[in-house]
């Protein structure tokens, strides 16, 4: 069996070397020459023979024998820096981090020269089909190898989300804002990731005019937000309300300069395609005709909206003006007149949300009007009118994903 050739790493080099300076991740030839690097370090891996667990060339590098227990090595360093890491969560992830980390700290020999001095972790190649494994091969490639160390690297190591799935990296951009009340993002949460959806019109956000719909958070203020669960941006910024902010953004660029928006997957479970441009600017602030409300018993589900909201029409309340605003963690009503509070209900209370099947411009949804009863809860049907089909459709979406977790307001 044939094994690759190391020239392609003389000639990656060679390649960033031209560009003069240390080598960045805007290099052209940093992508490939890591390719190139993994495709040897994986070539005549050894797999087990039972168990579930594939091997690979972080399984060995992990393993490798620190020096001097006493103190830390810039390799022991490396190492311990890619095991902990938080934003890479496979064992691909670990080994890419720990590449890029050998590349900058010019550890990546020394870590193959140990391996070559450790005969149980050698064990991990087959001899005939690997280079690592091979002491006739292994020399040349330690050469090349000293050739990349001498090179200087300026890597972005912060810049590691994506090393799960790809050596392709996003451009990573540092926005920084004042304290504020609201910034105005709209965030969904995809597969542990938390992607702005939406930057609302005259926010903070925009006035600064860094962050574009696509943009994924990956940290704030230093707190890393990879395989983030649901909401958790908002308790992050709640907690360090008052203080100035630091976002790390990530934005994925293609051909021609075009941004990330339409690489963000559609709905809750992120399958699907492109999630199309509304037609316009979601409102933060509704004007509602609030038609009245009526108790549905202990049962909230859906289905109680086909009797409730005729229920409420039929007793032909006076219509109340009110502002609805729908928040990330809750729905607030309000007069329209005075501003007064009617109502608050944090999105844990409300189990429904829908609208008249005859009359599209009418909507309801049920909360929860005795959470902390004994007995258990029963719920009121709260109904009321948009101004058009469009602005119902759009209250019952945002009120949905709000309840169900899957899009949050910052």
């Amino acid at each position: 069996m044939g094994v690759p050739s190391t020239s392609g790493v003389l000639r990656g080099g060679l390649g960033l070397r031209e560009g003069g300076g240390p080598c960045t991740d805007a290099s052209p030839h940093l992508t490939s020459l890591c390719q190139l690097l993994e495709s040897i370090l994986r070539k005549g891996l050894r797999q087990p023979s039972w168990g579930f667990r594939r091997r690979d060339y972080w399984h060995w590098l992990e393993q490798l024998p620190t020096e001097d227990s006493s103190r830390p090595t810039p390799l022991s360093t490396s190492i311990r820096k890619a095991s902990s890491c938080e934003k890479v969560q496979t064992t691909q992830g670990r080994g890419r981090y720990f590449l890029r980390l050998a590349l900058q700290g010019k550890v990546l020999a020394a870590a193959v020269r140990q391996l070559a001095q450790t005969p149980r972790l050698l064990e991990f190649y087959d001899p005939v089909s690997s280079i690592l494994g091979n002491e006739d091969l292994l020399e040349p490639f330690l050469s090349l190898l000293l050739v990349v160390t001498e090179m200087d690297f300026s890597l972005d190591l912060q810049n590691c989300s994506f090393l799960d799935e790809s050596w392709l990296l996003p451009v990573c951009i540092t926005y920084e804002t004042v304290p504020c009340r609201v910034l105005g993002m709209v965030l969904r949460y995809v597969d542990g990731r938390v992607f702005v959806t939406e930057v609302l019109p005259e926010s903070q956000a925009e006035v600064d005019e860094v962050v574009l719909a696509g943009d994924i958070l990956d940290e704030i203020n230093g707190c890393s937000l990879r395989n983030a669960y649901n909401g958790q941006a908002g308790a992050v910024l709640q907690k360090l309300k008052g203080q100035p902010l630091s976002f790390r953004l990530l934005r994925w660029w293609w051909g021609g300069g075009l941004g990330a928006a339409a690489a963000l997957p559609e709905g809750p479970e992120g399958e699907g395609a492109q999630i199309p441009a509304p037609a316009r600017p979601p409102m933060l602030l509704y004007n509602l005709k609030y038609l009245g409300q009526t108790r549905v018993g202990e049962y909230g589900g859906k289905e109680v909206l086909e009797r409730a909201i005729p229920a409420v029409l039929e007793r032909h309340l006076a219509a109340q003006e009110v502002l609805c605003d729908v928040r990330e963690a809750e729905v607030l009503v309000q007069e329209k007149t005075s501003s007064k509070l009617l109502c608050r209900h944090p999105y844990p209370t409300i189990s429904c949300v829908g609208r008249c099947l005859d009359r599209s411009h009418i909507f309801a949804f049920c909360v929860a009007a005795s959470p902390g009863s004994p007995d258990g809860s029963t719920f009121d049907c709260l109904v009321f009118a948009a101004s058009s089909e469009q602005e119902c459709e759009e209250i019952i979406r945002r009120i949905a994903a709000g309840f169900k977790h899957t899009e949050w307001f910052v």
